[in-house]
This record gives structure tokens, C-alpha cells and sequence, in this order.
């Protein structure tokens, strides 16, 4: 992999799965060639990621290209840094999850956010499962955070949630 242009490889394949799902296609394992998963999955990505992306791009505007990369790129720090390039072979589902009405704080999604955040860096997702998805932007969104600083602020806190609560709270304070 040339890591000094992963970025346009990457772009490469968001406007790949962007056309294909706005074309009608539906079935996100088949967006991209072997090579392209093997390129998706030495950055700590999977094709499901991007089909999320489309999905969501697609059906109403956000995230955008610049958003998505930025989120890609928290995972991708997170997978070669941390897990040194290991992919995690544990997997999350939907049943994992806070429910979304869980609160932390008195701040409803918040744990579920948080959930979702660290399973998003650690790759462990099922395919059910989407960061950034229409409820995670409405929560982040409500407290004025851009999605790729709360993967970071959640990677930063190292399992204390304590400290992702206070940022969340004074995020908007000078």
C-alpha cells in the first residue's frame, strides 16, 4: 500500500460506492474487487463502511466525502497504531449496544454513542451496526461535534467515560 496517497485511493472508492448505490445496487459486498477489499482492509475498513456512507450520502446528503474521510482516518490511526495493523476478530451487534434511550449524565444516546465510537475504532461492528448513522449526527449535532472528534476524544479517554461525559458537557465552553 502507498501510505503518502491512501487518501486517493480511498476517495477512488467512495465515489465508487456512491454511483453504484445511487445506480440501484444494493449489495455492498460487491461494490468493490478483491484488491479494493484488500486495500479497505489494510486501512482497518470494510466495504461496509463505505456502502454505509453511500447509503446515507446518498439518501440524505450527509455524511459527506470530508466527513467520511475524516472518520476513515480516526480508524485507520486507530488500527495501525494501536492494533498495529491486527485486525480485532470480535465482532458487536445491534443487541450490544445502550439502548437509545440509555442515558449517561442525564444525556440520552450518549452511551450508545460512546458504544458505537469504540467499537467503530476497534473494527468490530457487525454489519447492522453504522457510526455516524442519522441518530449519532442528530446527537452530535445537538452538541456542536464533528464526528471524527468524538471517535478521537472516545480513543483519547481510554475507557473512561467520566472524561467523554465532561467533553460532551463543556465541549461548547471557551
Amino acid at each position: 500500500m502507498e501510505f503518502y496517497a491512501w487518501t486517493r485511493g480511498l476517495h477512488r472508492l467512495y465515489d465508487k460506492a456512491v454511483a453504484a448505490y445511487r445506480s440501484g445496487d444494493r449489495r455492498a459486498d460487491g461494490y468493490f474487487s478483491a484488491a479494493e477489499t484488500e486495500f479497505l482492509a489494510s486501512v482497518g475498513l470494510r466495504p461496509m463502511h463505505l456502502y454505509d456512507f453511500a447509503e446515507d450520502f446518498c439518501g440524505g446528503g450527509e455524511p459527506d466525502w470530508d466527513t467520511a474521510l475524516l472518520i476513515m482516518a480516526a480508524r485507520r490511526d486507530y488500527f495501525l497504531h494501536v492494533q498495529n495493523g491486527v485486525p480485532n476478530p470480535a465482532e458487536i451487534t445491534a443487541d450490544d449496544l445502550p439502548g437509545r434511550k440509555a442515558e449517561l449524565g442525564g444525556i440520552p444516546w450518549l452511551p450508545r454513542i460512546i458504544t458505537k465510537a469504540r467499537g467503530f475504532l476497534e473494527g468490530v461492528h457487525c454489519p447492522d451496526i453504522m457510526y455516524c448513522c442519522g441518530g449519532d449526527r442528530h446527537f452530535l449535532k445537538a452538541h456542536d461535534i464533528h464526528p471524527a472528534d468524538f471517535l478521537r476524544v472516545v480513543w483519547a479517554a481510554q475507557g473512561d467515560d467520566e472524561k467523554i461525559l465532561h467533553y460532551v458537557r463543556t465541549v461548547r465552553s471557551p
